[in-house]
């Protein structure tokens, strides 16, 4: 777990019999501060440590928070069980697709069996889908065994939530409509000791007629490059070696700022940290990828050759439908120009198919801008009705069976460029980064090349976290098996 030494320092001098501070950080360090003797005075009554388990659903932006909410939890003095039968649950939520409300209840469904029988438990239900009145509505008429609910814009109050929700009974609710601040100087407890990712702005102002994110996240808001350079800075010194910057787009990254820095600038900033070896980022829209930041991946080796331009849609009509504000063109010029002026970059995708009005013809412009950009992976999804969202409510939705046939047809044109992309990299040696063991075979450890690819070779647990060499012997369409050289 990395925390702020500073923060660190302000749960050790917090005065828990003077009044709750007004200010951030120092708010939410008494309200840690307190928790801590909370928590340890219960798991001497019970004679065990308290526990905790964090359920996330979606990106790496919840990813990311659920990291910071692990932090926070660890911090009080909880730890971590191998099951939502825990005394604290929390389901970090996605709400991208109504699907994704759906299981979330389901879980909550079982979490609430799991409590009759768990005394004293704690369950409380964050993230982008409670960020919806209704699904909190829902939550409070349904089930009401749930403690504490909070959604993406305080999530740096979850310290102060925490608190109240193990000293209290009721139902705690605290959603706000928009952020007031940025408040990142917390506990994170990162998934890997050697990389991580950084949080460079958060919401979104490009309202997708598909897409309920700016709704819930709100519009964009970015941080200092000061801010996000001292964090860096932290990680490398606790051993990180690979970044990931994230943000819903990161292209348009710095243009709230009162002092100008833009996306490709950070860049450059970024890969000036000495001791850190591979730098990524996710996402970029392409409406907004400037000749600047093609140059500073070209000229920077440490910024990894992998880039991800969501398409969409190949046809001008369906892209228009869905507010992406580029043309089919305008598409392949950019992806043709990266592929130019980086020649051994990776470039990947998202697709949506079946989108409101979409027909065969639609989806053979799509198939024709796979083959000409070529992209090494693609994550193509079937479009389903997101509430809340003007594609919902458009008239011409496509049927389950046409969709699924259309699906059928651009994946497997995926597939075909994917697998060349990938084939003629046989017999290179390249870069990677050891992650984990692998979990089919214990023997081989699973390795994450420059361009996102995985590849898996012979090892021990002792080449975590250490850039190999590998030559990469075969390939299995979209991995290699390789040797260590």
């Amino acid at each position: 777990m990395a925390i702020n030494e500073r923060f660190e320092q302000l749960v050790r001098e917090a005065d828990l019999n003077s009044p709750v501070p007004e200010h951030e950080p120092e708010r939410q360090a008494w309200f840690l501060a307190r928790a801590k003797t909370i928590i340890e005075k219960r798991a001497q009554e019970a004679g065990r440590k308290m526990t905790f388990r964090v359920e996330t659903f979606g990106c790496q932006m919840n990813a990311r928070d659920s990291e910071k909410i692990i932090g926070i939890l660890e911090s009080a003095g909880f730890a971590e069980a191998p099951s939502e039968d825990a005394d604290f649950l929390v389901y970090n939520t996605c709400t991208v697709r109504d699907n994704a409300d759906q299981r979330v209840f389901g879980r909550l469904g079982r979490a609430g069996h799991l409590k009759k029988n768990h005394p004293g438990m704690k369950i409380a239900v964050c993230g982008c889908m409670v960020q919806e009145k209704s699904n909190v509505e829902k939550i409070r008429r349904s089930y009401r065994f749930v403690d504490l609910v909070f959604g993406t814009h305080n999530l740096y109050r979850f310290a102060e939530y925490m608190c109240t929700c193990i000293e209290s009974d009721g139902m705690v609710v605290e959603i706000w409509d928009r952020a007031d601040r940025i408040v990142e100087a917390l506990p994170v407890a990162r998934k890997y000791p050697f990389k991580s990712g950084v949080n460079i702005t958060f919401g979104c102002n490009n309202f997708c007629s598909y897409c309920i994110v700016p709704y819930v996240r709100g519009r964009e808001r970015s941080r200092t490059p000061e801010e996000i350079i001292l964090e860096c800075e932290r990680l490398v010194n606790d051993g990180v070696v690979e970044i990931m910057l994230l943000g819903q787009n990161v292209n348009s990254y710095g243009k709230d700022l009162e002092t100008s820095c833009s996306f490709a600038e950070l860049l450059e900033r970024v890969c000036k940290i000495e001791g850190l070896k591979r730098v990524r980022f996710m996402t970029p829209h392409p409406k907004d990828f400037s000749d600047d930041v093609i140059r500073v991946v070209r000229e920077n080796e440490k910024i990894a050759r992998h880039i991800h331009l969501p398409l969409q849609s190949g046809s001008d009509r369906i892209l228009k439908r869905m507010n992406r504000r580029y043309t089919r063109d305008q598409y392949m010029a950019l992806a043709l120009k990266i592929r130019e002026q980086i020649p051994d970059v990776s470039i990947t995708t998202d697709i949506i198919v079946g989108f409101p009005g979409e027909e065969d013809c639609d989806i053979d412009d799509t198939i024709d801008v796979v083959r000409t950009v070529g992209y090494d992976n693609a994550f193509t999804f079937i479009y389903s009705k997101r509430a809340g969202t003007p594609a919902a409510n458009m008239p011409d939705q496509v049927p389950d069976s046409e969709k699924n046939r259309m699906f059928d047809r651009v994946l497997a044109a995926v597939q075909e460029t994917a697998h060349g992309r990938a084939e003629h990299l046989t017999g290179r040696v390249m870069e990677a980064l050891a992650e984990e063991i692998n979990v089919k075979d214990s023997s081989y450890i699973t390795a994450r090349l420059s361009n996102n690819m995985l590849v898996h070779v012979p090892g021990d647990p002792s080449m975590i976290g250490k850039m190999l060499q590998v030559r990469l012997d075969e390939c299995r369409g979209f991995y290699f098996f390789g040797t260590v050289v």
